[in-house]
């Protein structure tokens, strides 16, 4: 078994399709629409085959809870090597997203650094 992909909800799709395809070489499917729900979506495919679903609709709930809400905590993305994490750590935050954390090695051993996408959800960037 395996996870086929991962369904990530967002306000403004193109920007976040952008922010994948620029920092983690994604390619992005072409755009699914549906009138009557108003649900659109594209998949992010990664280069080693794994794949995000990013979706919008007008109804979102565009509620943010603080702190640590159930469900989803982040994605992390595995780059090969520490100096990739560090490069790309600095890249991502110099084209003005959110750098939350590191780079740094964590108490269970992680190489890691935490940024955000346009829409503030948290990839961990690790080796």
């Amino acid at each position: 078994m395996k996870i086929e992909h991962v369904g990530l909800f967002v306000g403004d799709l193109e920007r976040t399709v952008e922010f994948y395809q620029t920092f983690f070489d994604a390619t992005a499917s072409e755009k699914y629409h549906n009138p009557v729900t108003t649900f659109s979506s594209r998949f992010l495919t990664f280069p080693d085959g794994a794949r995000l679903e990013v979706g919008t609709r007008d109804d979102l709930n565009r509620h943010h809870e603080k702190g640590y809400p159930l469900g989803y905590m982040h994605i992390a993305m595995s780059l090969g090597s520490k100096e990739q994490v560090d490069n790309l750590t600095k890249e991502i935050a110099a084209a003005g997203y959110k750098h939350l954390s590191g780079p740094r090695t964590t108490g269970d051993g992680y190489y890691e650094s935490v940024v955000c996408d346009p829409e503030g959800n948290q990839i961990e960037l690790t080796v």
